[in-house]
Parts: structure tokens; C-alpha cells; sequence
């Protein structure tokens, strides 16, 4: 069987794409991927064997390659970094395929992180973005937030199933129900980071209520406060 790659194209811009990312995408045969990532590549796919995907038809695709791949080279490219958000489908491609080798990408929450100035090593990052429960993981966020970490966070679209559609209006509320301050703590949301499409929201967790953001959201709660090396100057003073 040829190579298989799952392999990180960045949050959106072309620009993000790393040039490791390029050189395989250039070199391999086929490629299997979602509406928005393959756009994010398309100047790399001329030539290519290109499958475009959803949720439901997904498996249907990487099943009808699999018996034909022979010593061809698969590429499955993922939004952002595959590390992040993505095992679910990382853990299929190796039932399936086996020896699956992951190329990382730059994640639309290292974006953000800068973006706001939050520092990653001293922040929470969460993903609601899983098909599992979540109830955990919102039990995560509370304890992040009381104790005093800023969060980055990804929230979970799932329109059709309104109990487990975990967006940042649904987020405002259930911080609310769960007795946190919403009118008085600081957050962004951005959309679809580094594209044209790129939109930012800047206020309290309880503006959130009731606005609507897509699927392509990332949510920062910034408690950062500044602690810089000078703090600890008898490190290094006699």
C-alpha cells in the first residue's frame, strides 16, 4: 500500500499552509477532504484523484479508495491541525489504513491565541468539537474559568440536534445557569480566521446570548494577566 498522510492545511488561508504540507500534497496521488479544506489547497490539486466529502458520505469515500490504492500516495488534509479536533476521524483512517503518518498544521486557536495575546502556557485550551459527550469537558471550562485561566475554545455546531448544539450563545446560558458573573467577563469570537471571510467579536459572555456564529467559531475567555521575567529578578541577581 502507498503512503498515507493526514496532514494539517491551516485555519483557512492559503498562507498558512506549511511547506511540508505543500510538497506532500504536491507528490501524492489522491486526495479525500472537505468542501472548505480542499479549497484552502486547490492551487495544489491539479492533477490530483479528488474526492470531496461531508460527515455522512465520508466513509463511503475512504472505503472505495481503499481496495483500489495500490502503491498510489493518499493525502487526507485537515482544517487547522490535525492533532487538534480530529482524532476521531485519525483513529478510522488507522483502523482502516493502517500506518497513517500525521504532518501538524497551524490550528485556528494558536491564531486566536495571538490574536488576543493570551499565551497558550497559561491558558486552558477545550474543544467541544467531538461527537461524544461533552458534559466533561463543560465541567473542564467551569474549573478553568474559577480558577483563573484564560480558555481558548472550540464550540460545537449541531443544528439538527438542538441538545447538543453547544455554541457560544449556548455557552453564555449555561454559564449563566451555572452562577458565573456572564455581564462582567471578557470574550472574543472569531470566525473563519486568516480568510476574507474573517469577523471578530469583542464583549461580555453575556452579549453572546441570543447571536449566532458558524461552524468555523473559536471562543476566547482572556483572564491573562501580565507576568513577565522581570517578576523574578532574584533568579538571576546575587
Amino acid at each position: 500500500m502507498g503512503k498515507i498522510y493526514a496532514i494539517g492545511v491551516g485555519p483557512g488561508s492559503p498562507k498558512y499552509v506549511t511547506e511540508i504540507a505543500k510538497e506532500i500534497i504536491q507528490n501524492c496521488d489522491i486526495v479525500i477532504g472537505y468542501k472548505y479544506t480542499l479549497k484552502t489547497i486547490e492551487s495544489l490539486l491539479e492533477g490530483k484523484e479528488v474526492h470531496e466529502i461531508t460527515m455522512s458520505n465520508q466513509e463511503d469515500s475512504y472505503q472505495q479508495v481503499l481496495p483500489v490504492l495500490g502503491d498510489r500516495s493518499l493525502v487526507i488534509p485537515f482544517t487547522g491541525d490535525v492533532n487538534f479536533s480530529e482524532s476521531e476521524v485519525v483513529d478510522r483512517l488507522i483502523e482502516l489504513f493502517g500506518d497513517v503518518e500525521i504532518i501538524p498544521g497551524i490550528s485556528s486557536i494558536q491564531v486566536a491565541a495571538s490574536k488576543t495575546r493570551v499565551p497558550l502556557d497559561k491558558s486552558k485550551v477545550i474543544t467541544m468539537h467531538v461527537t461524544s459527550s461533552i458534559e466533561e469537558k463543560k465541567l473542564d471550562l467551569q474549573k478553568a474559568l474559577i480558577d483563573g485561566y484564560s480558555v481558548i475554545l472550540v464550540p460545537r455546531p449541531w443544528p439538527k440536534q438542538p441538545d447538543k448544539h453547544f455554541m457560544p450563545s449556548e455557552i453564555s446560558k449555561y454559564l449563566k445557569e451555572n452562577n458565573f458573573p456572564t455581564d462582567k467577563m471578557k470574550v472574543h469570537v472569531f470566525e473563519a480566521l486568516t480568510t476574507e471571510n474573517e469577523t471578530s467579536f469583542e464583549g461580555t459572555v453575556k452579549d453572546l446570548e441570543g447571536k449566532e456564529f458558524s461552524d468555523l467559531s473559536v471562543m476566547v475567555f482572556n483572564q491573562t494577566k501580565l507576568d513577565s521575567y522581570m517578576n523574578y529578578k532574584w533568579q538571576w541577581e546575587n
